[in-house]
């Protein structure tokens, strides 16, 4: 098949998972073609049948914002006329489903074959913008108008009819974000550190919470010394790294920033923390749940789909950050009780998250659309 993948090339979930399963698809001998503002940040060598090409856009007095939707689309229609493509596969529904919908029309407007086209939703653009009333009309025919809709999660797929009034004659398939249980490995040995470790990664978006993240572990602190590794950067970085002066912990508290290998700092944790409003699947925890690394998180949106409490870590009510304190003592001191958690998270990631099987299912999925 050729292929068309437009993402945002950002360190979240929605880039990574679509990076992915462009890299896999081409080892397979697909041809990839993605289509984006800038080069995703997953491409770090060379990888036989993947092109990129870049959507440029400039600044005009006329277009007094970003022209980005419509320079989306003028590529789009040239990849798929030069390459030939078979499909678009687009992550999330605006700007990009609706840029692919405007590039299929042109094609098809001047009697060319146009790409089927199949738009993955990660969350926010349904959940936050998506909801959006003076969005929500675009959102929806972005939606109707594909030939193809894949969620990550039941919850997701089930937000999306609700929150956009979809009707059920518009399919969704459901198909789990997944995880390279290669690179995210346990490491065989590990030094024993004197302080226990818990970690948190996401953007620092207010959504993420991470000042909470802060609270819970000066209260666990206080009980069990141990230290806190923020992973990432974003808006609120600034404000929690004022907190974390002002409450005297910069000595147990370090911020990495974004890191390209997050798995060799997730090896190193003891409990990974998550205590967003919400989050569509929770790639995050994944991660640190490939990596052998217990979760606390929220018990919202779809982490209970791949968190079970009590098993591979423990679900807390949205804001009880003394409920999540308290896990995270239980673990720490009890070690039985954090090594068969250890045990479970790993064993969680490889029987239901594993790369092939997810990419397997997208394979059959752009079959299916394209008949």
């Amino acid at each position: 098949m050729r292929i068309g993948i437009t993402c945002y090339a950002t360190f979240g979930g929605s880039g990574i998972i679509a990076t992915e399963i462009g890299l896999e698809l081409a080892r397979r001998g697909h041809q990839v073609h993605f289509i984006c503002a800038e080069v995703p940040w997953r491409f770090d060598h060379f990888v036989e049948n993947i092109f990129f090409h870049e959507v440029e856009w400039r600044d005009y007095p006329l277009l007094e914002h970003s022209s980005y939707a419509l320079a989306l689309a003028s590529k789009m229609v040239e990849v798929a006329r030069y390459q030939q493509l078979d499909l678009f596969h687009v992550h999330y529904a605006i700007p990009h489903a609706t840029s692919a919908h405007l590039a299929r029309e042109i094609l098809i407007a001047g009697n060319e074959a146009a790409p089927k086209l199949i738009t993955t939703l990660h969350g926010t653009d349904i959940t936050l913008v998506g909801s959006d009333h003076s969005l929500l009309p675009i959102t929806r025919f972005s939606i109707e108008r594909s030939q193809g809709v894949t969620t990550p999660s039941e919850y997701l797929r089930f937000a999306t009819y609700e929150k956009l009034g979809l009707p059920p004659a518009v399919p969704i398939e459901v198909i789990p974000n997944f995880v390279d249980t290669d690179s995210y490995a346990p490491l065989p040995e590990r030094d024993r550190r004197r302080l226990k470790r818990i970690l948190h990664n996401s953007n620092f978006r207010p959504l993420k919470r991470a000042d909470d993240v802060l609270r819970v572990f000066s209260q666990v602190n206080e009980k069990i010394p141990c230290e806190l590794v923020f992973i990432g950067d974003g808006p609120e970085r600034s404000r929690v790294e004022k907190m974390v002066h002002e409450l005297g912990l910069a000595a147990e508290v370090r911020f990495l920033g974004k890191q390209h290998n997050v798995a060799d700092v997730l090896k190193q944790g003891d409990v990974f923390v998550l205590p967003s409003v919400t989050e569509s699947f929770g790639l995050a925890a994944l991660e640190a749940l490939s990596c052998g690394v217990p979760v606390v998180a929220s018990d919202v949106g779809g982490l209970p789909e791949v968190i079970q409490n009590g098993e591979c870590g423990f679900l807390t009510p949205l804001g009880d950050l003394a409920a999540m304190s308290d896990a995270i003592v239980r673990m720490f001191s009890d070690e039985d009780l954090h090594a068969r958690m250890s045990i479970a998270a790993r064993k969680t990631a490889l029987e239901h998250f594993q790369r092939k099987p997810m990419i397997d299912r997208y394979e059959a999925y752009y079959r299916k659309v394209l008949g």
